[in-house]
């Protein structure tokens, strides 16, 4: 028999709102290929390895939800699936990854299966979200800078 803790949002947070209020005006970008992505990981329970899945679906849903499409090719500054992305959590020193579809855990990457991943794709250079943490806190995220991964720049 397998338990999974379920998290829930603090009480009387709306998290969706403070989502969406952080979107407005920059809003979040898919490019198609990411988009197929998240579905991909919907579709096929891709994200049954996080601490929970339930939570990081209705969070992958929602962000299919409520962003929009972008040109091809994708802005520079637009994290994206295959980038690598430097990110700053709430005050906390600068991080960085390659930000992956992946569904397994990968060192140096950062997994769209996961709150963290799913919240900064789409994301901009510059641009500051609410993130939702795996107990339930909301802290806040800002993406400080976008490069190619080193793979992508090699080919």
């Amino acid at each position: 028999m397998t338990i999974t803790r379920i998290t829930h949002q603090p009480a009387g947070s709306d998290f969706r709102s403070l989502f969406e209020r952080s979107a407005v005006g920059r809003g979040f970008l898919l490019t198609v290929e990411d988009r197929l992505g998240i579905e991909h990981l919907l579709r096929y329970r891709g994200t049954r390895n996080s601490p929970n899945p339930a939570l990081l679906n209705g969070l992958l849903r929602h962000k299919l939800r409520i962003s929009r499409g972008t040109p091809e090719p994708a802005s520079p500054d637009l994290v994206v699936a295959g980038c690598h992305v430097t990110y700053m959590i709430s005050g906390e020193g600068a991080r960085s990854g390659v930000l992956s579809m992946n569904p397994v855990p990968v060192p140096g990457h950062i997994l769209v299966a996961s709150l963290l991943g799913a919240t900064l794709i789409g994301m901009r250079k510059l641009q500051k979200v609410p993130l939702l943490r795996d107990d339930g806190q909301i802290e806040v995220v800002v993406v400080l800078d976008v490069h190619p991964s080193p793979d992508q720049a090699a080919a």
